[in-house]
Parts: structure tokens; C-alpha cells; sequence
């Protein structure tokens, strides 16, 4: 999104232009996403590939629902809800790395911080 020059964009969604703001939009978002992650199917998945699959379909999820679809609303862009091009197809990949990584991060986490 950074390459992309899209932050001012997410900052926009709390009435902000700045970068910055931008940046801590998405992190908080990310953070949340991930926590409803964990406790959503945090007891369903231990083993590393079914939590991958589960992860990339997680990352569509939030692709077809925030970036196609709350975003523009929310921006009053209504003319690009569900419109797909090189910018959303980009999203797509960041959003599937993002639900990838997530569930990976999850499944090695989870039992050492069980043990705490």
C-alpha cells in the first residue's frame, strides 16, 4: 500500500490525510483482523497447512469485504465498490500474504505462549 501511495487513502477513512495516520489505520486494523482470527478458529487449527489454507481464505475475506467493499463505501466512492483493477489486484496479493502470514504466525505463537 506504501508502493502504491494508498495510506493517505486509509488515513482518509477517520478524516485524516496524513501518511502517518494512514499507517496506524492499517496496523490497528491488522491487529484486530488478527485477533478475531485467533479467536474465531484459534482452536480448530494446529497443524501448519490446513491454518495456511484457512489463512489465505481469511485474507480474501478482508479483500472482498474491506478493500472492495467498506473502504470505497466508507469514502463515498461508491462507484468503485467491487470494481477490480491493478490497484485491487495488488490488494489482493497483500491481503492474501497478509491472512498467509497471520495463520502461520498463529500456529508457530499459539503453543509457546500456551505454556506461559
Amino acid at each position: 500500500m506504501q508502493a502504491m501511495d494508498m495510506m493517505p487513502m486509509v488515513a482518509d477513512l477517520i478524516g485524516s490525510t496524513s501518511e502517518s495516520v494512514g499507517w496506524l489505520v492499517h496496523l490497528f486494523n491488522s491487529a484486530l483482523f488478527g485477533a478475531i482470527f485467533a479467536l474465531l478458529f484459534g482452536r480448530w487449527i494446529g497443524d501448519l497447512g490446513p491454518a495456511a489454507v484457512l489463512g489465505l481464505l481469511y485474507g480474501v475475506f478482508w479483500w472482498l469485504v474491506g478493500a472492495l467493499w467498506i473502504m470505497p463505501a466508507w469514502l463515498g466512492m461508491s462507484e468503485m465498490i467491487f470494481e477490480i483493477g491493478n490497484a485491487q489486484w495488488q490488494s489482493f496479493v497483500g491481503h492474501l500474504f497478509y491472512g498467509l502470514l497471520l495463520a502461520v504466525t498463529y500456529v508457530l505463537l499459539a503453543p509457546r505462549l500456551a505454556r506461559r
